[in-house]
């Protein structure tokens, strides 16, 4: 998604400059700005794809000068900043999966935010009433759903783990874009809107982004100079500028004491957050989940996220079947089948490792899948929710054996952004970033240009000691972020990741299901329409998945609902990223061509 800004005269830019740290413009006023998107590019030297043009470009322009893959993806992301502020920044986390060409090795840096030490269980329960606070939009509208965060950190780490550049280079990219602004599309007025009445509770976030009282126009452009000069104060100091000093109070007294406009009808609760919970905050380096499937290695994020281990489970699941020899209902049977049992075993056994024991092993073993694909009956869907598996007894033989259910509600939110990097030297990066739901907790840090996660709310909303998801003071929630790398006799033959909440588990194994199983092109897995079985009775479907695969899929005993989300009436699923790798150095780029109003893909060198 992208910024937005109105027209207005000279003086009067100059005028909200001064008083924002915005400014908004003409587009003639300025020097040229990427603004194409284009869903597919394919050539040598380099790759990157993202869902905005300023950000494919900020990574192309790093790869151009030397720089390699994870340079220049921190660079797309201190861009996706600027032009998505509503989906990631500073003011959020992530997971960032590398594939270093040098050692052959995949490497990970989990960089979700942390619980405050002063979070309480009842953290989500209205104190006056002992109810808890209703979703949305007070919980999501608050302090208390702030999470320390781990943006900055992580792409600190990536920088000195497999770098070339410091900090300081790698946010140049942005500053320029931040400084000089970019033009608004249709996508980030509407989220705008979507967001008025949270964004207008908080007077710094409704000085930045609704200057006038209103969505800025589609076609004006963006300046947030605030957010440069926090780039600048992170240039020269590092994360120390971050996570210390006048910028850390001034985080820990945005969560502790919200400013909320005068007559706004949002309770705001106030959350924990301290300067010292910010400058405990450390980004994790972790081993990836690794499985087998079809002859390739799938490497994705392990806990404190879900993806690498669902994903993963599932495609165990699914090796057994030979898809590719199915009709196309009989294939996407399957692979609802297996999501729906991968998403059980989820919500029982995942959470933070830190607090608590998570059976990677188990959940990733090929022998558990396998057993747990003796569920899937090839004719007929089963009745859902279906029971988890016994990861403390299983053999790999039928029958298989269960476990007793979780109660688990899905809280998580679509509003994420995901990146993918290739540099000449074979390199590949992979980062999905977020603040959570679209806009955030919806409060601007006053005077530094970006917002604030909700991410907390990823927790579940009702304490539970045996929730594996349970709230804990510095834990990390529970995610579904899946950045995935997947390699091919030792290289990387496809990397490729999405937003879209828990639906992002479903996406990138759907889009592996296409790519690998069914045949498509990279472009054409990315472009099919999505189903999401997370478990439930009816399977969350993009309306043209239903009309292509709903009346087929409905003799199997599939029942369908239209995707769409609480907060807007989008009906897409995901917007995935991802570069594909062939023969003689050849990356093909892919990007969405419509969700979010289409991505950008972009090479160095494109083929003739």
């Amino acid at each position: 998604m992208q910024s937005v800004g109105r027209r207005l005269s000279a003086a009067t830019a100059a005028l909200a400059l001064g008083v924002a740290g915005a400014a908004v413009a003409s587009p003639a006023s300025a020097a040229p700005r990427e603004t194409e998107k284009t869903a597919t590019a394919s050539g040598y030297g380099g790759a990157v794809s993202t869902v905005d043009p300023e950000a494919s470009a900020a990574a192309l322009e790093v790869l151009r000068k030397g720089g390699n893959a994870a340079d220049a993806a921190v660079a797309a992301a201190a861009t996706l900043g600027v032009t998505e502020p509503y989906s990631a920044g500073i003011g959020g986390g992530g997971y960032f999966v590398y594939y270093d060409a040098k050692t052959g090795r995949v490497g990970t840096v989990d960089g979700r935010e942390t619980a405050p030490a002063g979070m309480r269980h009842d953290a989500f329960i209205d104190q006056g009433t002992g109810q808890p606070y209703r979703f949305t939009p007070e919980l999501v509208t608050s302090g208390v759903a702030v999470g320390v965060p781990g943006t900055p950190a992580t792409w600190q780490r990536a920088l000195e783990r497999w770098g070339s550049l410091g900090l300081a280079e790698a946010l140049r990219p942005a500053i320029k874009v931040a400084t000089r602004g970019f033009v608004v599309d249709s996508t980030f007025r509407q989220q705008t809107l979507d967001n008025k009445a949270r964004f207008a509770a908080f007077p710094a976030t409704s000085a930045l982004f609704l200057p006038g009282g209103d969505a800025p126009a589609v076609g004006s452009l963006f300046q947030n100079h605030d957010l440069a000069a926090t780039y600048r104060l992170l240039a020269r100091q590092g994360t120390d500028g971050f996570y210390g000093g006048p910028l850390a109070a001034e985080i820990a007294a945005t969560v502790q004491s919200p400013a909320k406009a005068a007559g706004t009808a949002l309770p705001v609760p106030a959350g924990s957050m301290t300067t010292a919970d910010l400058a405990a905050y450390r980004a994790l380096d972790q081993d990836p989940t690794h499985v087998e499937y079809r002859g390739l290695d799938v490497y994705g994020m392990a806990p404190s996220s879900s993806g690498g281990t669902t994903v993963g489970e599932a495609l165990n699941i699914l090796t057994p079947s030979n898809l590719a020899a199915m009709p196309p209902a009989g294939a996407l049977h399957h692979y609802l089948e297996a999501s729906a049992l991968a998403f059980a075993d989820r919500g029982k056994y995942v959470g933070d490792p830190a607090g608590q024991q998570v059976p990677t092993a188990a959940l990733t073993d090929p022998l558990f899948g396998k057993e747990r694909a003796c569920r899937i009956d090839p004719l007929r869907a089963a009745a859902k929710p279906v029971a988890p598996g016994d990861v403390t007894a299983y053999d790999g033989v039928c029958p298989a054996t269960s476990a007793a259910p979780a109660a688990e509600l899905d809280t998580e939110n679509i509003s994420t952004t995901n990146l993918t990097v290739a540099d000449k030297w074979g390199n590949v990066a992979e980062y999905t970033l977020t603040i959570e739901q679209t806009g955030g907790s919806g409060m601007v840090v006053p005077g530094r240009g970006f917002l604030l996660n909700n991410e907390l709310t990823d927790f579940s909303t009702v304490y539970d000691a045996k929730d594996p998801n349970r709230i804990e003071p510095g834990k990390r929630p529970r995610s579904s972020m899946a950045p995935t790398i997947i390699l091919k006799d030792g290289a990387p033959f496809l990397a490729l990741g999405s937003p879209g909440g828990s639906t992002i588990i479903t996406t990138v194994l759907q889009t592996i299901l296409n790519r690998v199983d069914l045949g498509m092109t990279i472009s054409e897995a990315i472009a099919a329409p999505r189903a999401s079985q997370r478990n439930t009775a009816k399977v969350t479907a993009e309306p043209d998945f239903i009309t292509a695969y709903g009346g087929p899929l409905a003799g199997y005993g599939h029942a369908f609902t239209p995707s769409g989300d609480a907060f807007t009436s989008a009906a897409e699923i995901g917007a995935a990223t991802a570069i594909e790798f062939g023969p003689g150095g050849r990356m093909t780029a892919a990007a969405e061509p419509v969700r979010r109003g289409g991505g950008s893909a972009m090479v160095l060198t494109a083929a003739r």
